[in-house]
C-alpha cells in the first residue's frame, strides 16, 4: 500500500496502523529527511518503504508512481492523504492560496490516482477490489469556524471527486471512499489546539480529540474484506461533531 503525507499527522497515524497489521507500506512526503527517519522507524514494526515527493505538482504525482512501480507491480491500497491548509481573513484572503491547496488537496487525488490505476487494476476482483482512500475533512461537511476558505472548499470538493472516482472505477474492480476526519492533534491542527483546544473539545459530543488508533481503524476496515462492498461513500470520524450537532 502507498500513503502519501504518510510523515506525519492523519497519514502517520495510518501508515502506522498498516505497518503493525502486517502491510507492506509505501510513505511519502515532500521532505526526504522527515520521510526517510518515520520509514525507518516504522520499519522497526515492519515492512515500511520511503519514497518522498512533491505532490503539489502532476510532474510530481507522475514522479511518485514511478517510483512506486521500480518496486512493486501491483497496488492494493493508495491513501491520498497529503494535503495543505491556509489561513487568512475574508479580506486578505490570497489567490496564491488556492493555487497551492487546491494543487495539492484536490488535483493531486486526480493525477496520483490516474497514474497508479493499472496498478490498483492488476489483482482487483470482485470480491477483493483494490481500494482508494481519499482524505477529506468535517470542514468540507459543515461551515468551519476558522477562515480557511481554500482548505475548506478543497475538501468538500475532495468528498465529491470521491463519488466521481468511484463511479469511474467501479467497473475495474477499485473502491473510492473518503474519510472526514474531525479533531486530531497533527502538525496542521497543532497550533489550533494549542490556542482553542478546550473550545473544540466542547463542541466534540464524545469530549474528546481523536486518537491514532480511531484513524487507523477506519482506513483498515475500508481496506479489509469488511469494507468491500463500499464505494462513494464519505465517513466523518469526528466524534458526532457533523451528525449530532
Amino acid at each position: 500500500m502507498l500513503v502519501t503525507g504518510g510523515s506525519r499527522g492523519i497519514g502517520e497515524m495510518i501508515a502506522t496502523g498498516f505497518v503493525e497489521a502486517g502491510a507492506r507500506v509505501y510513505i511519502s512526503s515532500r521532505k526526504q529527511k522527515v520521510c526517510d527517519e518515520v520509514a525507518g522507524r516504522l520499519s522497526q514494526a515492519g515492512k515500511c518503504v520511503s519514497l518522498p515527493a512533491d505532490l503539489g505538482s502532476e510532474a510530481g504525482c507522475k514522479q511518485l508512481a514511478a517510483a512506486y512501480r521500480a518496486h512493486e507491480d501491483g497496488l492494493d491500497v493508495l491513501v491520498n492523504n497529503a494535503g495543505a491548509n491556509w489561513g487568512a481573513s475574508f479580506e486578505d484572503f490570497p489567490d496564491s492560496a488556492w493555487d497551492k491547496v487546491l494543487a495539492l488537496n484536490l488535483k493531486a487525488i486526480l493525477f496520483l490516482t490516474r497514474e497508479l490505476a493499472p496498478e490498483l487494476e492488476k489483482n482487483a476482483s470482485p470480491d477483493d477490489p483494490s481500494r482508494v482512500i481519499n482524505i477529506g475533512s468535517i470542514d468540507g461537511l459543515h461551515v468551519p469556524a476558522l477562515d480557511t476558505y481554500s482548505y475548506s472548499s478543497s475538501k468538500a470538493a475532495v468528498h465529491h471527486l470521491t463519488r466521481v472516482l468511484a463511479k469511474r472505477l467501479a467497473a475495474s474492480k477499485v473502491t473510492v471512499n473518503a474519510i472526514a476526519p474531525g479533531p486530531f492533534r497533527s502538525k496542521m491542527m497543532a497550533e489550533t489546539l494549542d490556542n482553542f483546544g478546550d473550545m473544540i473539545v466542547a463542541q466534540v459530543p464524545l469530549s474528546r480529540i481523536g486518537e491514532p488508533e480511531d484513524m487507523a481503524g477506519i482506513a483498515i476496515y475500508l481496506a479489509s474484506r469488511a469494507g468491500s462492498y463500499l464505494t462513494g461513500t464519505v465517513i466523518p470520524v469526528d466524534g458526532g461533531m457533523s451528525g449530532c450537532l
